[in-house]
């Protein structure tokens, strides 16, 4: 059987043609829908606005990434504490947690300067594979209780209705490993579309809710203030919004956009894995960082919610096996297009939860797998201690920390860290202060990420 890492794309309009590359920028955005959508579906901003603002940062991203790395940023969960601080889910506080969006798009920036001044080497001497490696794994580890909870969403009255799940999963397996041609390269949207057909039946036989429908006909519009909307039933121009700033919603925002950068780092140390190259060191963190910051300041100016670098979308890359960064532009433009089609939201919006669920359980597990690709790749030493406690005290405390969050207290403000912050702060520390450091590689292993960055 056929490794699918080793099943490389380079130029999908070459090697495919346009037409599929096409329904694969569609398969991406059906991978980062669900992820995406549910980002403004919790805090109260449009949903349509945050189709936009991803498909505008991913272009942007691209552009100041000089088309090298297949990324797509999606909305940030990072950020869903900050909003619950600022908002309380009151629309008319929105407008001041989007103008904290502004803000902390403004730390990457700062940040992407001093690489620039100082050098990607320094930094990135801070997050070495012990550390990354262990990061990636926890980014799919934590994302899979979102997944379960979609595949068991209507469990309590319909216990069967899982099964359109284990369809879906099982479609995508059966499609990777047996398929051949377009079936092989395009898996998921393979298998939404036949869980889809699938879950109609098994709605007709009472088995899962009968998918309603009627959700098409309507037309949903956002109600937050000072929001432009003006439109039909068939087109309209998603709800803008301008940013309003409060000092209390910046500190939050800033914090939280620190810890957000650890995120982004593991992103892209992940699809570099994932397709084989050194993105840290080209196009760099100082492009990929501006492309990130400057695009989540760029959809706090609109109403949109902070973006990320979508590991979902690492995890249809490494699927797929197409590497082709054109594609997630194409994906870029769909969205872009989605956003100004009510129609289109609402029928995506009518996919059941269990596909949803299936199809995620998939995506994040392949992205805890290019984490510990990272590790073995890297040559990891864990026959030492001190690689064993970093990678332990990495994991415990991303997972459990995922649950229970640690608030701390700034006057009247109370910041929240997660699991992913904590495990990275963690990690980033006992690198820095335990005693033997050492990353050499002998000749028959592959460059480690300082060592190509000491060849710059």
């Amino acid at each position: 059987m056929k490794n699918f890492f080793n099943h490389k794309i380079l130029d999908s309009r070459k090697e495919l043609g346009m037409v599929k590359t096409l329904l694969l920028g569609f398969q991406h955005v059906f991978a980062m829908f669900g992820a995406t959508v549910l980002v403004p579906l919790l805090t109260g901003l449009s949903v349509s606005v945050t189709l936009f603002c991803a498909g505008i940062a991913t272009l942007w991203f691209h552009f100041i990434t000089k088309g090298k790395v297949p990324i797509f940023l999606g909305s940030s969960f990072a950020f869903l504490a900050a909003f619950a601080t600022i908002a309380h889910g009151d629309p008319e506080l929105l407008p001041y947690a989007t103008g904290g969006i502004v803000c902390s798009g403004a730390i990457y920036v700062i940040l992407a300067t001093f690489i620039h001044i100082f050098g990607a080497k320094k930094v990135m001497r801070l997050f070495p594979p012990v550390v990354t490696g262990p990061i990636i794994v926890l980014i799919g580890i934590n994302l899979s209780t979102s997944a379960l909870d979609n595949i068991l969403i209507n469990q309590a009255e319909y216990p069967y209705a899982f099964v359109i799940s284990v369809f879906a999963i099982l479609t995508i397996i059966a499609c990777n490993i047996w398929g051949k041609g377009m079936v092989r390269i395009l898996p998921i949207l393979i298998g939404i579309i036949a869980a889809y057909v699938f879950a109609v039946f098994w709605g007709m036989l009472g088995l899962a809710p009968k998918i309603d429908f009627s959700a098409l006909l309507v037309h949903n519009s956002s109600k937050i203030p000072g929001s432009i909307n003006i439109g039909n039933a068939y087109v309209a121009i998603p709800p803008f919004h301008l940013p309003k700033f409060r000092i209390d919603a910046i500190i939050v925002f800033a914090v939280v956009a620190l810890a957000a950068v650890i995120e982004h780092i593991g992103d892209i140390a992940a699809i570099g894995g994932t397709v084989g190259k050194n993105f840290i060191k080209n196009p760099g963190l100082t492009r990929t960082l501006l492309g990130d910051g400057i695009g989540t300041s760029l959809a706090g100016l609109i109403g949109g919610p902070a973006n990320t670098t979508y590991s979902e979308n690492t995890g249809v890359v490494a699927l797929t096996g197409v590497y082709d960064p054109f594609v997630l532009r194409v994906a870029a433009v769909i969205a872009i297009i989605l956003s100004f089609l009510p129609f289109v939201d609402n029928l995506i919006s009518t996919i059941p939860g269990e596909i949803i669920g299936g199809i995620s359980f998939v995506v994040y597990g392949l992205i805890s797998a290019v984490g510990l690709r990272t590790l073995v790749e890297n040559k990891v030493n864990f026959n030492t201690m001190r690689n064993v406690i970093i990678a332990a005290l990495i994991l415990v405390s991303g997972i459990a920390f995922n649950y229970k969050h640690i608030a701390v207290s700034v006057g009247n403000i109370t910041l929240e860290f997660g699991g992913l912050a904590c495990a990275a702060i963690f990690g980033i520390v006992l690198n820095a202060v335990l005693p033997g450091q050492d990353y050499s590689f002998d000749d028959k292993n592959e460059p480690s990420i300082i060592e190509l960055l000491d060849k710059e």
